[in-house]
């Protein structure tokens, strides 16, 4: 029994040094993305990389879900004498839920994971130990332009998402369910709200934040070798997707309780 208790405090006192590092880390970004110098050309890198790099997978998931929300909307309704309302379900559930959820959770595989890896080989390689000799502060030249960019580029991301994740469903409702085309879209635009919609947004930037802070920070404290690596890699994605649906409750909850 003492031997489980102890192992059930060494791992609390582990999650719990973990999360104070996180903490830190955190505070320590927004020190720096306050104060001189800024490094533009790699926030312009990573702007690019981020953004327009994932517009594919992004715009590839959110049609085919769009899509697959449709037909099951129309199944299900079809129990309830229901199917008109597919068009007003697949916009809500897209903007407010499916849109900024499946794109945060594709950014935390593409970028988290790219950021990680690539921070955590720099480390091994000792490039961050000649940031630091060549006065140059690893904090700003590598976590403050990516968490900046990701930040800020994840609502667009997240709007595009949202736009052809409502198409794909138009796409399924109109050749495949029989809607008529106009009175889809028109069901669409009356449905949503504006709150709808800033949320959605809002729900992007913190993900986007989430996403590219967990692959510097994991990035950052990777151990040596191939091993570390990996490691790195892999707490990153896992930590980013945790935190991401942690966030969006969080976010729902604020947004849309009554």
């Amino acid at each position: 029994m003492m031997r489980l208790l102890a192992m059930i405090g060494a791992a609390t006192l582990g999650g719990l040094a973990t999360v104070g590092r996180m903490a830190l880390f955190t505070a320590s970004t927004f020190r720096h993305l306050v104060t001189q110098p800024f490094y533009g050309r790699e926030f312009g890198q990573a702007l690019f990389q981020i953004g327009f790099l994932s517009l594919p997978v992004v715009g590839l998931t959110a049609l085919f879900t769009g899509g697959a929300l449709a037909l099951q909307i129309y199944s299900g309704g079809a129990r309830f004498s229901a199917e008109a309302v597919v068009p007003q379900i697949v916009a809500i559930g897209m903007v407010r839920e499916l849109g900024p959820v499946l794109v945060g959770l594709m950014i935390a595989a593409r970028v988290t994971s790219s950021i990680a890896a690539e921070i955590a080989t720099m480390k091994v390689t000792e490039q961050i130990d000649a940031l630091v000799t060549l006065s140059t502060h690893p904090m700003k030249y590598l976590t403050v332009p990516r968490v900046l960019a990701a930040t800020l580029v994840m609502p667009a991301l997240v709007g595009v998402g949202d736009i052809i994740g409502i198409l794909g469903g138009y796409i399924v409702g109109t050749e495949r369910l029989g809607f008529n085309a106009a009175s889809y879209l028109q069901n669409t635009v009356d449905f949503l709200e504006q709150r709808d919609i800033v949320s959605s947004l809002v729900k992007g930037a913190v993900f986007g934040f989430i996403a590219a802070l967990m692959g510097c920070y994991y990035g950052m404290k990777a151990g040596r070798g191939a091993s570390g690596v990996g490691a790195a890699t892999k707490g990153a994605v896992v930590a980013a997707a945790v935190l991401i649906l942690v966030a969006n409750l969080i976010l729902t909850e604020a947004f849309f309780s009554i």
